[in-house]
């Protein structure tokens, strides 16, 4: 017997593909959502893991900002410290340099020389007096250039003048004080001895 099927069996097959069609774009956007998502997450983990790391760069950059504040200070201070030890020093190397010159004015000062004032700017020694006579003014020289503390000495300006009724010879003189350490003055000492016995 032969079978004739009347149903609408080409509206079932479209309802089929419609239904298949309908279960693969269901299933098509819930894997793409699921993609997206995992992406975002991955995403979002990254940004987290980075902000985590710059904040603690920030932090250990606050650190060194401190540290490098108290190094400044700290720099400040042995800069402050060196200045105030080398401003000492120097005044400590500096104190004798008056009872020296003093001391060689004493000895070197000629009979018939008097002094008016004696100025001294750092090394440099400014002189005004009296003479009797520029003999006298050439023996000072003379020994200010024999001196172990003193040297250079020039001449500025010389001129005649009346100093309590008698006729003087009032002049200008520089030269310098120099450092010389004690082994040098002794070395000196010595060889003018030796060069006296000959």
């Amino acid at each position: 017997m032969i079978r004739i099927n009347l149903l609408p069996h080409r509206a079932e097959k479209r309802r089929a593909r419609q239904i298949q069609f309908a279960a693969l774009c269901l299933i098509s956007l819930l894997l793409g959502a699921m993609v997206v998502g995992l992406v975002h997450f991955a995403i979002a983990s990254q940004l987290s893991y980075q902000q985590r790391r710059n904040d603690y760069l920030k932090q250990e950059i606050a650190i060194l900002d401190k540290q490098i504040a108290e190094i400044k200070k700290l720099r400040e201070q042995t800069e402050s410290l060196l200045a105030r030890k080398d401003a000492v020093e120097k005044l400590q190397s500096d104190r004798s340099d008056v009872v020296h010159l003093l001391d060689q004015m004493l000895r070197i000062l000629p009979d018939g020389v008097y002094l008016k004032s004696l100025k001294q700017t750092g090394n440099k020694i400014n002189m005004l007096g009296f003479a009797q006579s520029n003999a006298r003014i050439s023996t000072l020289m003379r020994s200010i250039e024999a001196s172990p503390w003193l040297d250079s000495p020039a001449l500025v300006e010389i001129h005649a003048s009346t100093t309590g009724g008698s006729r003087v010879s009032e002049f200008t003189l520089t030269f310098n004080l120099t450092k010389r350490s004690a082994v040098e003055i002794a070395a000196d000492k010595t060889a003018g001895t030796k060069g006296r016995v000959k």
